[in-house]
């Protein structure tokens, strides 16, 4: 008997040892869980916060644009004012029915408010273009027409229909021109001279 109860004994510990065991390991595998899931709530974590980072980025890039482009609807706008007086300018100078000295007058007074715009436009970072001359620049100029000029370089600006202006560097309005272009006549004489 006493053997059967050594035996027996010996078997709940067995049991006991097995079972410590296996508690053991499930025990591990809960704490590997617990580990894998704080580094997966690390993870997302760091992923939010880096998220976030970069819509605040995001957004102080834009709030900066708003401030330093906000007023680009308004300029464009002002720019028409530029335009007006310019064409009033030319009206006047092709108004037969002024005296000369009523025509300088009234000239002298528009270009001194031309001047004004142009120096409000300087103070806001309000750039003309400079196109008669130039190499023609899709970036900055529109052309409208091509003149013909044996003179000068094909693709050179030659006549400005509408000046175009920048705003810090960016695009307000392009500069509508005329460019130049070789006479037709020349280009059959020399694709003549290089047919012999």
């Amino acid at each position: 008997m006493k053997k059967e109860n050594d035996n027996n004994l010996e078997v709940e510990n067995n049991e006991t040892a097995l079972n410590d065991k296996d508690n053991s390991t499930s025990e591990e595998k809960v704490e590997m869980s617990v580990e894998d899931k704080l580094k997966e709530m690390e993870d997302k974590l760091a992923r939010s916060y880096a998220e976030l980072e970069n819509q605040r980025r995001r957004y102080e890039k834009e709030k900066d644009e708003a401030y330093e482009f906000g007023g680009m609807a308004l300029a464009k706008e002002c720019l028409n004012l530029t335009d007006n007086l310019e064409r009033s300018k030319l009206s006047i100078i092709n108004d037969q029915s002024l005296d000369k000295n009523n025509k300088d007058k009234i000239i002298q007074h528009i270009e001194i408010i031309y001047k004004d715009i142009m120096s409000t436009f300087k103070k806001n970072q309000i750039e003309e273009i400079i196109a008669i001359g130039e190499k023609f620049d899709p970036n900055k100029h529109q052309a409208m027409i091509e003149i013909e000029d044996e003179n000068k370089e094909q693709g050179l600006v030659v006549q400005e229909i509408q000046k175009g202006f920048t705003l810090k560097n960016r695009l307000l309005r392009p500069s509508l021109v005329g460019v130049s272009k070789k006479p037709r006549k020349n280009e059959e004489n020399q694709e003549k001279k290089e047919e012999n």
